[in-house]
């Protein structure tokens, strides 16, 4: 799940610095395609070990920045990393998206040329929707819409940032689960809160598996209206005692491990505002993108007067209605296609 070219020197390091690990979701709404989750890992110096949302920002300002200028007539100094609802829509298209990914990645020395590298990049461990017929004859030449140059020299910049700061990012990751697994862990955990969370928490344990003896951070943006966590992180971590420090709206604390490399894993508001969050964003809604491009192929190479869908709300009913007498034919079960909830 940690992409390759990341892995040496990750495992390496881990017992002489400390980590932050940063976790964020796309398309927990929507009834079509698949819900993802994404987490980026940074190996910073201690100082920025209990993060404020702009300490990192600060680090590689000369590299990194959260505001986006629209339509200007110079090249950007610096890579666009923000939640990803500040780079995306439909309108202003993927472009800032996709350049802030694909620059991340190169710095990890993973540059994937096509959509099937992208996905084993981002999720080598594979999908559940492998299976899915959209995905069966797709491919894309990546990049869609960002520029190569620009890519290429921004990810230059990110890595003198990276050597001015003393900080990494050391793997991006991601988890993709369509709607016939989505459907199944929402029946099995009870609600979809607590599947995301799930989903979540098996991710950062991956991630921090070859982290043992670092001191970690986990910044994880909240999941849905959920405060309390304990019995979810306790169950992915059951060596150790998991403590609560905080439970509340803004945002929900707890540690864990020995007292010399005590992990935390804060569930927060707004969690996006961190720099290691913003990035899982932009990456689970790149990987999200991809996604529905495959769909969005397969239904309309054979309905060609259909109009693509996101996914989300009204539109996807709509979607359903319009594709309802194929789907059928083609013996399509609505458990693939479309989520419970």
């Amino acid at each position: 799940m940690v992409a390759v070219g990341s892995w040496q020197s990750y495992t390496r390091k881990a017992r002489d610095v400390s980590y932050l690990i940063g976790t964020d979701e796309a398309g927990y709404g929507p009834p079509l395609g698949p819900l993802v989750v994404a987490a980026t890992v940074w190996e910073v110096p201690d100082d920025c070990l209990e993060p404020s949302d702009t300490n990192l920002y600060e680090r590689l300002r000369h590299c990194v920045g959260r505001r986006v200028k629209r339509g200007a007539k110079t090249l950007p100094r610096r890579v666009a990393i923000a939640d990803s609802k500040a780079l995306y829509s439909p309108a202003d298209g993927i472009s800032l998206l996709e350049q802030g990914v694909l620059v991340a990645l190169a710095t990890l020395d993973q540059r994937p040329a096509t959509w099937h590298e992208a996905w084993d990049a981002l999720c080598p461990q594979g999908t559940d929707g492998d299976t899915d017929p959209w995905h069966a004859d797709y491919e894309a030449l990546l990049p869609l819409a960002a520029e190569t140059k620009e890519i290429d020299r921004l990810t230059a910049k990110m890595r003198a940032g990276f050597d001015r700061s003393g900080i990494r990012l050391r793997a991006v990751a991601g988890r993709a689960v369509f709607p016939g697994q989505f459907n199944n862990l929402v029946e099995e955990l009870g609600n979809k809160s607590t599947a995301l969370s799930a989903i979540t928490l098996e991710l950062v344990s991956e991630m921090m598996a070859p982290l043992a003896g670092a001191r970690v951070s986990v910044i994880c943006d909240k999941h849905g209206g959920r405060d309390f966590y304990a019995p979810l992180v306790q169950h992915y971590f059951p060596e150790w005692l998991v403590e609560a420090r905080c439970e509340g709206n803004l945002e929900s604390r707890y540690v864990f491990g020995p007292a010399e490399t005590r992990t935390t894993i804060s569930f927060r508001c707004r969690g996006e505002r961190a720099l290691p969050v913003a990035l899982a964003s932009m990456t689970a809604k790149y990987l999200r993108e991809l996604a529905m491009r495959a769909f969005n192929d397969y239904w309309c190479r054979q309905l060609p007067e259909l109009r693509p869908t996101a996914g989300y709300s009204r539109d996807a009913r709509r979607f359903k209605r319009d594709i309802a007498a194929l789907q059928t034919a083609l013996g399509i079960d609505d458990r693939q296609l479309w989520r419970v909830k």
